[in-house]
């Protein structure tokens, strides 16, 4: 891989990580339809998106710094609340429990958390789907034009007031859901998410720091999966600096990408990105059908 490659390829993750178009459709698309070769390795498809978690760590830097203390401090609760436990069983006395979640930060934690859950069971599940999806050009092109409904759908729902408080479990059970299934290349997982959270009532400015921070653990996860086929995977020292080159435009592409659609979504401004979907969604359909 050269540097203009690995600065491509790099540009290309944080561009379709976080705006609404579809990362994997994009790539299913480049690869059928073009024939170009996308893959640069497992290591580098890892670096690419550790320069994309870098993204959302920086503009969300204070929340998440907050939510990780608010969930060792629950950790602590519940174990507290364990001991209160046995010791209610076993002396027969009468102790308090701690409320574990009694704020809102706690509360995004675990809202987090119910949310991540379908996505991995659906992940998981549809795993040789999705793989067969991407070797076709008909399923990108058809996610593509379902991305480009449900960002019309984002831009005319009813304005939303949930900040975490209000959210419920249901409600993140039901992202968690859309996540997951934007695991199929064209559906846009940022898209997808924004237009469910949107949906079930949500601020929209907490709609996007929902989606992105639920992001986190969905790109960790795919890493340490993709973790012993990078060991198993030879690899060529003298590249490791060109993926870093690759990371860090990711990294930086993907920050402006993220306060990019704090905008859109702010002013309602979707309807573009819908008509680019739909456009491409055509294209990949009229090539599967024709080339």
């Amino acid at each position: 891989m050269t540097v203009i490659q690995s600065i491509f390829l790099g540009i290309v993750q944080g561009l379709t990580e976080f705006l609404p178009v579809s990362s994997s459709g994009h790539l299913a698309i480049l690869e059928n339809l073009f024939h170009i070769e996308t893959d640069g390795g497992m290591l580098f498809d890892i670096m690419l998106h550790i320069g994309t978690l870098v993204a959302v760590f920086i503009v969300y830097r204070k929340d998440i710094w907050k939510m990780i203390c608010e969930a060792v401090f629950m950790f602590g609760d519940i174990c507290c609340n364990l001991r209160i436990l046995v010791l209610n069983k076993i002396h027969k006395t009468s102790l308090k429990y701690k409320r574990v979640v009694h704020n809102s930060y706690r509360k995004f934690v675990v809202l987090i958390l119910v949310s991540t859950f379908p996505t991995a069971v659906i992940g998981y599940l549809g795993e040789k789907l999705i793989s067969d999806a991407s070797d076709t050009l008909l399923i990108p092109g058809i996610c593509l034009l379902i991305t480009a409904v449900l960002l019309l759908m984002a831009d005319t729902v009813q304005e939303g007031k949930k900040l975490p408080r209000e959210t419920s479990y249901k409600n993140a059970l039901v992202i968690g859901c859309a996540q997951g299934c934007a695991t199929l290349p064209g559906l846009s997982r940022s898209g997808t998410t924004i237009a469910a959270c949107l949906l079930c009532g949500m601020d929209r400015r907490f709609a996007v720091k929902y989606s992105f921070i639920l992001s986190i653990p969905a790109i960790l996860g795919a890493a340490v999966l993709e973790i012993k086929d990078v060991i198993a995977e030879p690899i060529e020292m003298g590249q490791v600096g060109i993926y870093a080159i690759g990371m860090v435009f990711s990294a930086v592409v993907g920050y402006i990408c993220i306060k990019t659609m704090l905008v859109v979504v702010r002013k309602k401004k979707f309807a573009y990105f819908s008509v680019y979907c739909t456009l491409v969604g055509l294209l990949a359909i009229a090539g599967h059908f024709f080339l």
